[in-house]
This record gives structure tokens, C-alpha cells and sequence, in this order.
């Protein structure tokens, strides 16, 4: 029986081993829609709208009906004498008889209701939650273009390290077979020393980028974890490639979509802002209105020598007060005049911020079409340079097995080969980069 437990528990424990182990693989959009649920910023984007909700809530019920109960019990261990005129009591005059008023144990329960009846920094506060929670929701969306931009830097980085080190793989297997085939003529005595080194140089070099490029790979997908909210070591897969995301990026309709600067969420933000300096001015000003309250309360009484407050016959004496608060402010040597200046001065300055991000936004707009038309060429250039470097690199391959071209030659081809291959790669993340650039000035 204990043998067969055993076994079970192996069974279980290597399957839950194997399902913690089992990859999860994302196109670009399902990596996206992921972090968006599971990134940490945007999880406490979600919370700060909930926070924003209840201050909301908390705010309005600071004018509505609000009650409170209170319980007291005192024993007078030593009650407090008073001095009575003895002729009071038929004594001499000029002389005072010590008394006690009162039993020394006394309880009581009071209830109070309060009503703001009319207070003007309420109803500034009541107007200001609703440009709050505004605020907190452009603030998401802020959040969601941020982790949509890391989403894509960093798939595209993975895939960066992976077809980098791909081609460097490539590479120095081609390296070391030119440079088993010079040490063999070398040997031979059929070519020189200096042909053996050049091509040792540039197989060193080569190696330490792959080995480099290697380790990146476990780099970026470590980041692209962190962006999406998986764990660290978690093994993620991507379904997608460079040229799969090339491809969907180059969309030339996209430089003739519409710019409605409102839905720009920078533009959002700082309108937001606005909202937020014309309430503090009009709550500023509503500190010259008067403020008015009313309240009521009912209470009962009980004393006693002995605690008897919890028997039956306790006799309990019942009151009750209404009242009404009116608050007048009259001078403040021109304290509030001061604020209410300031309030207005800071408001003044919101609404030139929002013209200037209004015209920066539009530069924005200009410079991220011009950066994306320069990424798209650029990448078609390099994709053209680097199908004409490797026919030149082929060629003196061909001409230095042959004897025409020197090692120089081949390592200068080489270099420039191995340079055109990076600077293609990178080309191919610049256009994916600089599209989403543009989608998020869009509020695309």
C-alpha cells in the first residue's frame, strides 16, 4: 500500500513538473492582450479606477445624512463637594454646609443625525470626482499604449536575438570550414601564414557575437516575461517571426489615417489637468460662501448608587436638541482673495500647456510619419544591400579558393556581409517600432 502511494505520488509530482514546464506560445497580438490583463502596471491602472470609484462615493457622503452613537458610563469614585449657604438649612449664617448632588454612577446613550444643509466646497468636490475618475481612466489608457509599446519592443527584440544568432551560426560554420581549408593548404605549403590568421580574427570575433547573441536570447525573453506578467523563467514561445511582423507592419494607409488631436490620450491627460485647476479655482472662490448645517439628537440618561443600568427597573431619563450651524466668513485680510488669485494664475497656466501639447503633439505626428517612411526605406534598402553583399561575398569566396582574391579581400567582403546581415535586422525592428509609434499618436 505505501509503495503504491509512493508511486502515485511520483506520477503526480512529475506531472505537475511537466505542466509548470509546458511552453506557452503568443503571436504578437496575444502577447499584447496578455500583458494588457497581466502586467503589473496596468493591474494597478485597473485598481487605481476602483480606487477612484470609492473616493468618488466618499465624497458625496460627506453630504448626506450622517450618524453617530455614542455610549458613556462614569463612576465618581469620590464625588465633588459643594459648600451651601448653612442658613439654607436653618444654620448660622455666615457659615456652609458641605453636599453631595447626584449618584456617583451615572450612563448614558446619545444618537446624533447630521445634514449638511448647503456648503459650496461640497458641491465643487461633488463636480471635481467626475474629472478624477476621468483622469484615472485616460490614465489606463496611458498605461495600455506603454505596455502595448514594451510588448512589441521586446517580442521584437527576442526575435532579434534568435535570428542574429541564426545568422552568426551560420556564419561560423562557414568560417571555420574556409579556415579548416587554409590551415590544410598552408600545411601544404601552397598558401600563407597571414590568410590562416585573418581568417582566425574574424572566426574569434564572430564566435564572441554568437555567444553574446546567445545569451540575449535568455535575456529578452527574461524581459518580454516581466512586460506580459509571467514569471522570470517561465518558457514562453512567439509563433511569429521577424518577417511575419515586417510584413503587417509596412501599411502605407496607415500614414493617411485621420488625427483627431482630442483622442490623443497625452492630449487627454493634460486636459485632465485643466478640469483639475479650474475645480481648485472654484473651490477657492466657494471658501467666501457661508456654510450651513443642521443636526438633531436624542439621548437617555440612568443614575444610580450601584451599577443597576442593566436591570429592568432602571429608571432612564430621556432628552433631545435639535440645532442649526451657520458659518459666515467676514475677513480674512485677504487671505482667501490671495488663494483664489493663485487658483485662477495656475489655471491660466494649465491652458497654455494645453496649447503647447496640443502643437507639439502635431510635430509629434509629423515626425513619427517621417520616421516611420524612413524606416520603411531604409529597411528596403538594406534588404537589397544585403542580397548585393552576399553575391560579393560568394564571388571572392569563389575567387579566393581559386587563388585570384587575398585573404584581405575575403575578410573585407566577409565583414561587410556580416555588417549589412545586423544592420538588415535591425531595420526590420525599426519599422515594427516606429509603427507602433505612430499608432499611439493616432489612438490607433
Amino acid at each position: 500500500m505505501q509503495r503504491f502511494l509512493l508511486l502515485l505520488l511520483s506520477l503526480l509530482f512529475g506531472l505537475l513538473l511537466q505542466a509548470q514546464e509546458t511552453t506557452t506560445s503568443f503571436t504578437l497580438e496575444e502577447a499584447v492582450a496578455f500583458a494588457l490583463e497581466h502586467n503589473y502596471s496596468s493591474l494597478n491602472a485597473t485598481l487605481e479606477i476602483e480606487d477612484a470609484q470609492k473616493q468618488k462615493w466618499e465624497t458625496i457622503a460627506t453630504g448626506l445624512p450622517q450618524i453617530s452613537g455614542s455610549v458613556s458610563y462614569q463612576n465618581q469614585l469620590k464625588q465633588p463637594v459643594s459648600l451651601i449657604p448653612a442658613e439654607f438649612f436653618g444654620g448660622e449664617p455666615g457659615t456652609f454646609q458641605p453636599i453631595v448632588f447626584g449618584q456617583p454612577q451615572q450612563a448614558s446613550a446619545t444618537a446624533t443625525l447630521k445634514q449638511q444643509i448647503f456648503d459650496g466646497s461640497y458641491i465643487v468636490g461633488v463636480q471635481a470626482t467626475k474629472a478624477f475618475l476621468s483622469y484615472s481612466q485616460n490614465n489606463r489608457e496611458k498605461t495600455e499604449q506603454d505596455v502595448r509599446k514594451a510588448v512589441v519592443d521586446a517580442y521584437g527584440n527576442v526575435l532579434l536575438a534568435r535570428q542574429s544568432t541564426d545568422i552568426l551560426a551560420r556564419n561560423a560554420a562557414t568560417l571555420e570550414k574556409n579556415l579548416f581549408e587554409t590551415r590544410k593548404i598552408f600545411e601544404n605549403g601552397l598558401g600563407d601564414e597571414e590568410s590562416v590568421e585573418q581568417l582566425q580574427i574574424t572566426l574569434s570575433t564572430i564566435q564572441s557575437q554568437l555567444k553574446n547573441a546567445e545569451r540575449l536570447q535568455e535575456i529578452t525573453l527574461q524581459m518580454l516575461n516581466v512586460v506580459m506578467g509571467l514569471p522570470l523563467e517561465h518558457p514562453t514561445g512567439l509563433t511569429e517571426d521577424l518577417d511575419d511582423l515586417v510584413a503587417a507592419g509596412i501599411s502605407p494607409g496607415l500614414l493617411e489615417s485621420e488625427f483627431n488631436l482630442e483622442n490623443n490620450v497625452d492630449y487627454k491627460l493634460v486636459n485632465n489637468l485643466n478640469q483639475q485647476r479650474y475645480y481648485e479655482w472654484k473651490l477657492a472662490r466657494s471658501r467666501a460662501l457661508p456654510t450651513l448645517n443642521a443636526f438633531v439628537n436624542y439621548g437617555s440618561a440612568a443614575f444610580s448608587d450601584d451599577f443597576t443600568f442593566l436591570d429592568s427597573d432602571q429608571q432612564w431619563f430621556d432628552s433631545s436638541v435639535f440645532g442649526v450651524d451657520l458659518s459666515i466668513p467676514i475677513f480674512s485680510s485677504f487671505k482667501r482673495s490671495a488663494s483664489t488669485q493663485r487658483a485662477k494664475i495656475a489655471l491660466e497656466q494649465a491652458k497654455n500647456q494645453l496649447k503647447e501639447t496640443s502643437a507639439q503633439l502635431r510635430l509629434q505626428l509629423d515626425k513619427a510619419k517621417s520616421d516611420y517612411i524612413l524606416a520603411i526605406e531604409n529597411y528596403q534598402t538594406n534588404k537589397s544591400n544585403l542580397a548585393l553583399a552576399e553575391r560579393i561575398e560568394h564571388k571572392n569566396q569563389v575567387k579566393y579558393q581559386e587563388g585570384i582574391a587575398s585573404s584581405f579581400e575575403l575578410r573585407q567582403a566577409q565583414l561587410q556581409l556580416y555588417t549589412t546581415q545586423q544592420e538588415y535586422l535591425q531595420s526590420m525592428v525599426e519599422v515594427i517600432n516606429k509603427k507602433i509609434e505612430l499608432e499611439t499618436i493616432l489612438n490607433l
